[in-house]
């Protein structure tokens, strides 16, 4: 199976729970691999899907931060889809290990727990982010990677003083999840 169609399947089956603005982005995601063969990778100038995860630790009640390299925001990890991404699981899951250094991070059960569409720089024009969440192994340390200028553990109720609105978003759908 290709990530396309691995890509189609996880978005088909994506209930957002039951958010109707998430059930008009999944339909976007949708109609835009429908229409863009290569709409995966960062080369479809139309936009392209991304994969990231949060990476929550429950039982501390935190989450793992990077200070993007060059937004200087503070975000979730995530990127690009890869050819060797065999799903947008694996994709999400590379994303967060490379970034927060962390091996053995789990992705939460139940696939994807938000959506998020952001516009980027030209050629490209956005990034339709497929979020997940992982659950960081206990004990956990954080190894910044060359993408971050920092690498940070923040209290959930703390998220919202350093992060934009997509990130807090993300983290209630992520707790929701939990």
């Amino acid at each position: 199976m290709s990530l396309h169609h691995d890509a189609s399947l996880v978005l088909k089956a994506y209930e957002g729970g039951g958010d109707a603005g998430q059930a008009e982005l999944r339909q976007t995601y949708l109609d835009h691999l429908d229409a863009h063969p290569d709409g995966m990778w960062k080369a479809c100038g139309a936009g392209h899907l991304t994969a990231s995860a949060l990476v929550l630790d429950p039982a501390a009640g935190r989450v793992l931060l990077t200070l993007h390299k060059k937004l200087g925001m503070w975000l979730q990890m995530g990127g690009h889809c890869e050819p060797e991404d065999a799903t947008l699981a694996d994709a999400a899951l590379r994303e967060a290990t490379e970034e927060s250094g962390i091996d053995g991070l789990v992705l939460l059960a139940g696939g994807p727990v938000r959506l998020d569409r952001h516009p980027i720089p030209a050629p490209c024009h956005w990034h339709l982010d497929v979020q997940y969440a992982a659950l960081a192994p206990a004990g956990a340390t954080q190894r910044i990677s060359e993408e971050s200028l920092d690498l940070r553990w923040f209290a959930y109720d703390e998220v919202a003083d350093v992060a934009d609105t997509s990130v807090v978003r993300l983290l209630e759908a992520a707790r929701a999840a939990l």
